[in-house]
């Protein structure tokens, strides 16, 4: 089904759900709840669970309408062999990837809190990803996934704004796929940071690409 976006930034967006992915990026407890790893680095978790509700709309839209549906975690090997050091020590959190939390370890697959939210979990049939960077594509099988799916656009939301997201779009942009960023189905701990992120993503004529708000989205998927 192809259809456009009319209010999408900076132009109209020609969605064809066909060949497009939607991608939920990295809604997992140790970023969203509180003892995980974002609350370790002293950020307010409240700011990203707002977005939940909003995340699950388009989501379920997005399901209905019969698309297919990438979920990514942050998640790290239990023996740490893929988070090099100038990731794990830097700065000056209170725990560190990797250490004990009241979620279990820190960004660790299989921990409780590298799992996704219960109001997000994926379904049967959707890809789940771990990833051991910022970006879905780095040392993932997202790009060979995608590809022989036929996928050539990818709708993106999560956490956070500036960090996972926009480093999965620009890597995503590189790859030459047309992306549309959910503005309101994304978050930072820092609104200035995501208020940066939109504007340099749509700058110069949608450089790395467009974004719209997730009622805007679901009003032009099929019920």
């Amino acid at each position: 089904m192809n259809t456009t976006l009319a209010q999408a930034r900076p132009f109209p967006y020609a969605l064809d759900l066909a060949r497009a992915a939607l991608v939920v990026i990295d809604m997992q407890r140790d970023f969203i709840e509180a003892g995980g790893f974002g609350a370790s680095l002293g950020n307010d978790v409240t700011r990203l669970q707002a977005i939940v509700p909003t995340v699950l709309a388009v989501l379920q839209a997005w399901r209905r309408a019969g698309g297919w549906v990438v979920h990514t975690r942050e998640a790290h090997r239990p023996d740490l062999a893929d988070c090099p050091p100038a990731k794990r020590l830097r700065g000056r959190p209170a725990l560190r990837i990797g250490d004990r939390g009241p979620m279990g370890r820190l960004l660790v697959a299989g921990e409780p809190g590298a799992e996704i939210v219960p109001a997000l979990a994926p379904l049967a049939g959707e890809l789940v990803i771990d990833k051991p960077g910022k970006g879905g594509f780095h040392a993932t099988p997202l790009q060979a996934e995608l590809a022989r799916r036929g996928i050539a656009q990818l709708v993106l939301m999560g956490v956070t704004t500036e960090v996972c997201v926009q480093t999965t779009m620009r890597e995503a942009n590189d790859r030459g796929y047309d992306c549309l960023l959910v503005e309101d189905g994304t978050e930072s701990y820092f609104p200035e940071f995501k208020a940066a992120t939109l504007a340099m993503i749509t700058a110069q004529g949608a450089i790395v690409g467009w974004t719209a708000g997730a009622a805007e989205l679901i009003s032009v998927l099929p019920r």
